[in-house]
């Protein structure tokens, strides 16, 4: 995300990351349901309006990374080594996503969206929202048309395929199961990516 340059736009990434700090670290501390929009904009100093202004609903405040997720699904695209078909790519980026480091506090995070129904709604969606643009860049790799529907196919199953992996006790075999069931259908759809 890049850094805002004039008063106002630092004021407001300043309440914006305020008001998402103080949301995540209320939610793990009480759980997600015992914590009202107002315990969240109280904890960062402003008003309820001034919150809505910044995030459209309280699960948006566990999620402020919206944008950042739909440039890194095209840069996996992108930016993929010589050599690694668009599946292997959006594999390994989705379980660099998907699985959570060794940190206690990202390990909190996972089980906060895991175990709270609403939130890990949200994160489906917010994934699979970024179909066409992920589609689009596909398209462009492999000189496919913008609306061919084998790259929309693609970007549908891989973001979908986040979902399962992520449920599964073993997230890097589903990974594996998963994406080389896409990888063959791939490869007799476009052999030379």
């Amino acid at each position: 995300m890049s850094q805002p340059t004039g008063r106002r736009e630092r004021k407001k990434a300043m309440t914006r990351k305020a008001l998402a700090d103080a949301a995540l670290q209320l939610f793990l501390e009480r759980g997600y349901d015992q914590v009202g929009v107002k315990d969240v904009a109280d904890a960062a100093d402003v008003s309820v309006t001034t919150l809505f202004k910044h995030f459209p609903s309280k699960e948006a405040l566990v999620f402020d990374m919206d944008d950042d997720l739909r440039t890194a699904l095209v840069a996996a695209v992108r930016d993929r080594s010589p050599g690694q078909s668009v599946p292997q790519a959006l594999r390994e980026h989705i379980l660099d996503r998907t699985v959570p480091a060794d940190s206690p506090e990202l390990a909190a995070f996972h089980n906060l969206v895991e175990n709270t129904p609403a939130l890990r709604e949200y994160a489906r969606r917010m994934w699979t929202r970024h179909q066409t643009a992920l589609a689009h860049a596909i398209a462009e790799e492999v000189g496919a048309p913008a609306d061919d529907v084998t790259c929309a196919a693609l970007a549908r199953f891989a973001l979908e395929a986040h979902d399962l992996i992520g449920g599964h006790p073993d997230p890097r075999a589903a990974a594996e199961q998963i994406f080389a069931l896409l990888e063959h259908g791939w490869s007799a759809a476009h052999p030379t990516s």
